[in-house]
C-alpha cells in the first residue's frame, strides 16, 4: 500500500498513529479462553466409539460412596463438567435421576480443596482403584475366621519384600575372564 502522506507529514506526525492506521496497531487477535478451549484432543473419541453412548452406561446402578472416574463424553453436551475434572476420580456424594454428585479433590496453590459438582451418568464410570484393596480386606477376613477355627491368631499385615537370598556363583580358573585395557603403543611414522 501507498502512504503518500507520510513523505509530507509534519515530523511530530510522522511514527504515530494520527499520519497512518498502520503504525503501532499491536496484537491484533484475541486470545480465546472459552469453556471448552483446549480441549481439541481431550473431548476427542476414538476411532469407530463416535456417536452416542450405549444403553449399558446408562443401566449402571451407583450408591453413595463409590468411586467413579470422570470421563467426558464430548457427545452428551448435558451435565458435562468442566475439562478440567476429566480423567479424574470422585466419590459419589448425591444420587440424582440422571446426574450424580462427586466430590473431587483440587489442588488450588498450596492447599487441596473440595469440589462438589454434578455430573451426567453418560460421563461417569466405576472406578477401579479400590478393588484390590477390597480384594485384600475379604481375603484377610477369610484368613482371620480360618484361624479362629484353629485357635490361632492371624497376621494379616503385609511384609515387605527384603533383600533377595545370597548366592555363590562358582567358576572354574578358564572361565574367568579379566578385562582391562589395552596397553598404549606410540606409533611414530
Amino acid at each position: 500500500l501507498k502512504e503518500p502522506a507520510l513523505a509530507d507529514a509534519p515530523p511530530t506526525l510522522r511514527g504515530t498513529q494520527d499520519a497512518s492506521p498502520f503504525f503501532n496497531m499491536g496484537k491484533l487477535h484475541t486470545l480465546s479462553r472459552g469453556y471448552r478451549s483446549g480441549t481439541r484432543n481431550k473431548f476427542s473419541k476414538y476411532y469407530r466409539t463416535k456417536g452416542m453412548p450405549g444403553t449399558s452406561r446408562y443401566m449402571a446402578t451407583f450408591k453413595r460412596g463409590d468411586y467413579v472416574d470422570i470421563v467426558v463424553d464430548s457427545s452428551v453436551q448435558s451435565g458435562m463438567p468442566f475439562s478440567f475434572y476429566h480423567g479424574r476420580t470422585g466419590i459419589v456424594f448425591n444420587v440424582n435421576r440422571n446426574a450424580l454428585g462427586v466430590e473431587v479433590t483440587k489442588c488450588i496453590g498450596n492447599r487441596q480443596l473440595r469440589k462438589c459438582i454434578h455430573v451426567n451418568v453418560a460421563h461417569l464410570r466405576k472406578s477401579r482403584c479400590n478393588e484390590s484393596f477390597l480384594k485384600r480386606v475379604k481375603d484377610n477376613d477369610q484368613k482371620k475366621r480360618d484361624a479362629k477355627l484353629q485357635g490361632l491368631i492371624a497376621d494379616v499385615k503385609r511384609q515387605p519384600e527384603g533383600p533377595k537370598d545370597m548366592k555363590i556363583v562358582k567358576a572354574t580358573e578358564d572361565d574367568v575372564v579379566v578385562l582391562a585395557p589395552l596397553p598404549f603403543i606410540e606409533n611414530h611414522f
